[in-house]
């Protein structure tokens, strides 16, 4: 007897140390990091859904408040009664299990756990090895040493594989039954419990009896009362089989987004909510003005940038006709010259530096520096002296070099930065012209500062980042500054509605005449072009939009419908947007005077001269004379000992 007192008394010893040891190590590696990967959701600034990202695995994390108890219930019936009562591990299943698997001399009996499951869910894979069971007990075990219960059951709901690449019950019963997790029927959860087992097998949408059968299964190891067994048996789950809720509704806008997301240091697989300024009306209007502004079997591309210009929030971004086709953002990612679209930042500058909208120069053919002859549109010149206004309404180009190389082409570059580009610009006598490559992103904040009245920010695409469970963990703090003079910012926009006034003009038409007829509110803007990009900017006091349109190759274009696509995309898109809204006038700045200017002398309208043209002028700045008297020119008398070229 003394023997065997003493063999017990050694064997406790064992257990205890052995127990120590254990409690040691579990104590000593720490909780399990169960963090997995999750998708990320972006809403638009309505709060719809636009869109998320994942790696072919749709995850969503919700607590076990927000899951129907059906679920609970049915998942602990059919995978571990003994969830509750267990270590992790349930050694009566497991001894059942190892006699099985030794008389079959393979593995062939499983006597997992739902520990077990999770923890070879987020930590292991699904091979079936010894190895790969004693990692699965480990990890459990810790499992079960460092998290609750309620924490273990969560996080195996949220981790295990429905199929179909739906990753957890959330996903699952989006995908199943277009609902939420918490929304499940007691039929629809022991539908969903059973399809683990073996998704390839048990999914509805693979063998609809095998699902069926597993369902009643489960139920009836459920120990539901009768009535609601009877109710649950006899309801066949509709299944919906997609997730309809998946569809990107503005691809190229939310690889934007993605982009400033990762700049804020955020890693999208992680489970985030992300809010934008999407605005989905806008998104919609710019995606069908470029559906149905270009011919389905042409191959010139397009892109459309829209910005609330009383905050800078990026509103719809479209980078191309078909992202499926191609994801290159254009509106993001593509330099192209800009063309006439640099004019208004060069005559801002013009502003500052003493002219006002009647400053004349000569418009004839021109060299400068005895190699660059730049030509206007046709060859069209007034062979006489023109306003600053009138040649901005007709994009006259020799005005608009003159001006560049009077002010010297370094003051272009950088009011051109001053106004949000970031690309490199050239400063050489062309770029006022647009030589130098911007991007459509950057050409439509730029646009946006003087739609605001000259307050500047950054694009914004991204208001508000939120963890899964809704912790804040960014928000957009307002950053927009006035950085341009607000009066000169309001006589060049008032400039900038010439271009629809078909009457700026007697020597070109204006370049938005033609889109007059389209157009049924006051607009200021720009149209550029080179032989290779075609564009069209404008704004009204709410909404700026820039369109570019041009073939991704760079090559010339040559056909005359794909030259004109700018414009139509443009002014369809506008209209739209500003649909069923009243009319909003541009608002007028203290201390700026209109008086009626006779184009031609650039002098006030008189008897003489009748046919006078309303224009805005700093008070001070306006002419004092009345026309015909002639006098010099104002860049002579801002600008002494002029080259020839000047007069």
């Amino acid at each position: 007897m003394k023997k065997w007192i003493k063999w017990i008394g050694v064997g406790m010893i064992i257990f205890i140390s052995a127990a120590a040891i254990v409690l040691y190590a579990l104590s000593a590696a720490g909780p399990p990091d169960t963090t997995v990967s999750r998708s990320t959701i972006f809403y638009a600034a309505d709060g719809t859904k636009a869109s998320e990202a994942h790696t072919g695995e749709k995850r969503y994390w919700v607590e076990l408040d927000e899951i129907s108890p059906s679920v609970m219930d049915a998942v602990i019936a059919i995978e571990d009664k003994k969830f509750y009562h267990h270590f992790g591990l349930d050694l009566k299943r497991i001894a059942g299990a190892l006699i099985a698997d030794m008389k079959a001399m393979a593995k062939v009996q499983g006597a997992s756990t739902i520990t077990q499951q999770y923890a070879r869910n987020v930590f292991l894979t699904h091979d079936k090895t010894w190895s790969r069971k004693l990692k699965e007990a480990w990890y459990a075990t810790r499992l079960e040493f460092f998290y609750t219960k309620d924490e273990i059951l969560e996080g195996y709901l949220n981790t295990v594989y429905f199929g179909h690449g739906a990753y957890g019950i959330e996903a699952a019963s989006r995908f199943y039954f277009n609902k939420s997790a918490d929304e499940l029927t007691t039929s629809e959860a022991a539908l969903l419990a059973g399809i683990p087992k073996g998704p390839s097998i048990y999914s509805p949408l693979v063998s609809r009896e095998k699902a069926e059968d597993r369902r009643r299964l489960i139920l009836s190891e459920m120990n539901l009362p009768e009535k609601e067994y009877a109710n649950a048996i006899a309801e066949v789950p509709d299944i919906t089989g997609a997730f309809t809720d998946n569809k990107t509704t503005a691809p190229y806008f939310i690889d934007a987004v993605r982009a400033e997301l990762e700049s804020l240091g955020f890693r999208e697989q992680s489970g985030l909510k992300v809010y934008t300024t999407l605005n989905p009306k806008h998104q919609k209007a710019a995606d069908e003005a470029i559906a149905n502004g270009i011919a389905s079997g042409a191959k010139v591309e397009a892109a459309l940038v829209s910005i609330n210009p009383s905050n800078h929030f990026v509103t719809a971004l479209s980078g191309g006709r078909d992202y499926s086709v191609s994801p290159f953002n254009r509106a993001v990612q593509a330099l192209r010259q800009p063309g006439s679209l640099m004019k208004p930042f060069l005559y801002y500058a013009a502003l500052e530096n003493g002219f006002t909208p009647v400053t004349m120069r000569k418009s004839e053919p021109t060299t400068f520096n005895e190699t660059y002859k730049p030509k206007n549109f046709n060859s069209q010149y007034a062979e006489r002296n023109v306003t600053m206004a009138e040649a901005l309404a007709v994009s006259d180009n020799i005005y608009a070099v003159k001006t560049n190389m009077l002010l010297g082409p370094e003051t272009l570059a950088k009011t051109a930065q001053q106004f949000g580009m970031t690309s490199k610009l050239e400063p050489v006598p062309s770029l006022a012209l647009g030589t130098s490559g911007v991007s459509v992103l950057d050409m439509t904040n730029a646009y946006a500062s003087i739609a605001s009245g000259g307050s500047y920010s950054d694009p914004v695409f991204i208001t508000k980042v939120e963890s899964t469970d809704g912790v804040v963990l960014y928000k957009y703090k307002k950053k927009v500054k006035q950085r341009f003079d607000e009066k000169k910012i309001g006589v060049l926009t008032h400039m900038m509605t010439g271009m629809f006034d078909g009457a700026m003009s007697d020597y070109a038409t204006p370049t938005g005449a033609a889109m007059t007829d389209k157009l049924t509110r006051p607009y200021a803007g720009k149209s550029g072009s080179t032989p290779f990009d075609y564009w069209m900017a404008g704004f009204t006091p709410s909404a700026v939009s820039v369109v570019w349109t041009g073939y991704d190759d760079g090559a010339e274009i040559t056909k005359t419908e794909d030259r004109a696509r700018a414009k139509v995309i443009w002014s369809d898109y506008m209209e739209h947007i500003h649909k069923g809204k009243k009319p909003a006038l541009f608002t007028r700045p203290d201390g700026l005077t209109a008086v009626a200017i006779d184009l031609k002398s650039g002098k006030l309208a008189s008897e003489d001269c009748p046919h006078g043209h309303l224009m805005l002028f700093e008070s001070g700045t306006e002419p004092d004379q009345s026309c015909p008297p002639a006098v010099k020119n104002d860049e002579e008398l801002l600008f002494p000992d002029l080259p020839d070229w000047f007069r």
